[in-house]
């Protein structure tokens, strides 16, 4: 089975699901999609005119929910799963029931609660509208804060790791690896290629005048350096870097300080813990908002459905909402089908063409156009969160 989606929809005959069972039956012999009535309720028409206004209203409005069901969708993925696809898939759920998408999708049931069906089509449409914009705000919110965090966290465990030429030293040495409080002597911190710690050995107390014998210490090692102490007359530092310059033994800028350290230590934690509450809420925040975006976008494509049926259909009411599921490599085919069933409905049989058409108020932001109400669901944001 292929992963496209369609919601088509087509007039509606004596019988309420004889539309739907001929195209079934039509599909089934060469098992060209798996197809489910998409239900959508009796709603309030209003006049021609504010059906026309309300195609395009729609349209824009639908291409903005999916917008902000992506950006949800692929921050949750990216940010806060680390691209966990299993988890992605564990936490994209849909109403009370929990239901993954794309049952919720065969199985759709209008939310009378949070759209009444005695309101108007433009008044359902700025329920959905004004939902939408307040998720976006609040994902905009805190992702900011969220992120925030997260980077200050890393920038202060970036400090913490990497070479012993550039990171922080303070989680590495102790007091005791220091002459403190000396108003003559200093302990300076160099870090030595291991290529030439025999070098150092060697040359150390040679490298200018004024170095204490036998204060060098080992302290620790990483894959290229090894870090010394040594301990010299304060006024003889500036010729001691040189000279370790000359022999390729680096002097790090470094000042002891324990409650630097102590400090460090604390913001670390405290901004782990942070970012660790952050993350328990956004995840539960996602979780419910992802459901609540992606059943407004379903609900948004009733009322486009809905909406696209009149104008094409007329009045009274009386058509028939399918979605279908088309079979891998199946679209031209099914397109054969139903074109053979309700090309009787575009006498100029514009429908062999694939090219969008302009019709005042019936798809009139550059739809596909077929004899029959078409629209394909973008389900992109589920499945191709990939970086």
């Amino acid at each position: 089975m292929s992963e496209e989606y369609w919601i088509i929809s087509v007039p509606g005959k004596s019988a309420p699901r004889q539309s739907f069972d001929e195209i079934c039956r039509a599909t089934a012999r060469d098992q060209l999609s798996v197809n489910y009535i998409f239900n959508i309720p009796d709603l309030k028409v209003g006049t021609l005119d504010s059906l026309v206004a309300l195609s395009d209203d729609l349209a824009r409005l639908d291409t903005y929910i999916e917008g902000v069901a992506k950006k949800l969708t692929q921050f949750f993925f990216h940010d806060i799963l680390d691209d966990d696809r299993n988890r992605l898939a564990e936490n994209l759920v849909v109403g009370p029931n929990g239901l993954d998408p794309i049952r919720y999708i065969t199985e759709f049931q209008w939310d009378h609660a949070k759209y009444p069906t005695k309101q108007s089509l433009k008044n359902l449409a700025e329920i959905i509208s004004k939902a939408t914009t307040h998720i976006e705000n609040e994902l905009k919110l805190r992702s900011h804060s969220y992120n925030n965090v997260k980077q200050n966290l890393e920038s202060f465990e970036k400090k913490q790791t990497g070479s012993l030429l550039t990171r922080n030293l303070n989680d590495i040495v102790k007091k005791e690896h220091f002459v403190l409080g000396s108003e003559y002597l200093k302990t300076l911190l160099v870090c030595v290629p291991k290529a030439f710690i025999n070098d150092w050995y060697t040359k150390y107390e040679t490298l200018c005048a004024m170095i204490v014998p036998r204060t060098t210490e080992l302290i620790t090692q990483d894959q290229d350096y090894a870090l010394f102490t040594v301990t010299l007359f304060q006024k003889t530092e500036d010729t001691f870097r040189h000279k370790c310059r000359e022999n390729k033994f680096t002097v790090r800028d470094f000042t002891f300080n324990e409650q630097a350290f102590i400090n460090e230590r604390d913001k670390i934690r405290e901004l782990e813990t942070e970012r660790q509450k952050l993350y328990a809420n956004l995840v539960r925040w996602l979780k419910i908002n992802f459901g609540e975006i992606f059943s407004a976008s379903m609900h948004i494509k009733a009322l486009r459905v809905f909406v696209e049926s009149v104008l094409r259909y007329g009045l009274p009411v009386n058509f028939v909402a399918i979605i279908m599921h088309p079979t891998r490599k199946s679209t031209k085919r099914l397109r054969d089908i139903l074109d053979q069933l309700f090309g009787y409905l575009d006498q100029s049989d514009r429908s062999r063409f694939d090219e969008p058409i302009d019709i005042p108020g019936v798809f009139s932001l550059q739809q596909e156009y077929y004899p029959y109400v078409y629209f394909k669901l973008d389900l992109d944001y589920i499945d191709m969160n990939k970086k």
